[in-house]
């Protein structure tokens, strides 16, 4: 089909390279091999009469023309999408579908590994594609690499429909062969002991306990540094280190570690996960029949009807709101919310 001289599949091939900015990703990204890709850029190149995207330094970046399509491009194919696309019926038995969620490795523990294994009790032929989060987890669900994000809800978008899965708070774990372990963690022993924590990216971000606990202008002498949440563990036992971690991840790593947990000696707010997805697909039935899914098992987890309660002691000079905007401004800034 052409418009104008134009093949208007390429558009579909435009949409891809303006949102990743690299041939390959685009290939990957609509399952297109990467000559075809290249060739298709080609095209696109001569009908425009413009480069679109150039080699600079080890990156692709667009140029002034290409950059002025990137929002008409993707509206025009998403209002076509959302105008001529008929919901085909769901039935879980028989779907092939294959449902991408953008989370973390906690999540990926506490949640997803029980929900996938019970869904496929349901729909055995489903596939589900994990992504791992990322500094713009919002754009990313826009661009459409991720059906579902799973994050904590301070970093999710009013733009979208979502859903709060459960609530979590955090506990002090270390090794069971730790002295230390062995009676109640008051705040003195809390902050003379070495802590294991984790920061993501390049820039090792923090998560939200290492936020919160130097935004409340407490020391604690970080020995360790780790990429993920589930090494905490591991980096703890056989040491006289702890980790502050979630509960729902503790109990978990306790049932097969020698790990011992202990409440944490001062207040930090809990935190509440939720589920997101992008507006347009909020019509899709084995979209919202996975949320469905997953909220069910979030509350079949123990632990997930705890009252939630705001912070009351070395905080108790702001109020829980303020602390969510001040942790928003953060991840804003590039901060990795989990």
């Amino acid at each position: 089909m052409r418009f104008q001289r134009l093949d208007l599949n390429l558009l579909v091939v435009l949409d891809a390279l303006l949102s990743e900015r690299s041939v390959s990703l685009a290939a990957e990204r609509i399952c297109l091999s990467q000559s075809a890709t290249s060739s298709a850029l080609g095209r696109l190149r001569e009908y425009f009469g413009d480069d679109l995207l150039i080699v600079k330094g080890r990156q692709m970046v667009l140029t002034t023309r290409a950059a002025s399509l990137v929002e008409p491009v993707h509206m025009v194919l998403e209002q076509i999408r959302m105008t001529i696309s008929v919901t085909p019926p769901f039935d879980p038995a028989v779907s092939v579908r294959t449902i991408s969620i953008m989370a973390s490795d906690y999540i990926t523990e506490v949640l997803l590994g029980s929900a996938i294994n019970q869904m496929a009790a349901e729909a055995p032929n489903m596939r589900f594609d994990i992504h791992p989060l990322n500094c713009h987890l919002v754009e990313t669900l826009e661009r459409g690499v991720a059906d579902l994000l799973v994050t904590i809800d301070y970093a999710i978008s009013p733009d979208h429909p979502s859903d709060i899965l459960f609530e979590d708070d955090y506990v002090v774990v270390g090794w069971s062969g730790n002295p230390a372990m062995k009676g109640p963690m008051t705040k003195e022993l809390y902050f003379a002991l070495g802590h294991v924590t984790a920061r993501f990216g390049q820039g090792r971000v923090s998560a939200f306990e290492d936020w919160f606990v130097r935004r409340s202008k407490l020391q604690r002498r970080v020995e360790v540094v780790s990429p993920t949440f589930l090494s905490l563990p591991g980096l703890v036992v056989g040491s006289s280190r702890i980790a502050t971690m979630h509960r729902r991840l503790a109990i978990r790593m306790a049932d097969h570690m020698p790990l011992t947990i202990r409440e944490v000696p001062f207040d930090i707010p809990r935190i509440r996960e939720a589920v997101q997805w992008h507006i347009s697909n909020n019509n899709d039935k084995a979209i919202r029949w996975v949320v469905a899914r997953l909220k069910a098992m979030a509350l079949a987890e123990p632990g997930s009807c705890v009252p939630y309660t705001l912070i009351t002691h070395e905080v108790d000079r702001a109020s829980h709101d303020e602390i969510i905007a001040e942790f928003q401004t953060h991840a804003a800034q590039g901060g990795k919310v989990n």
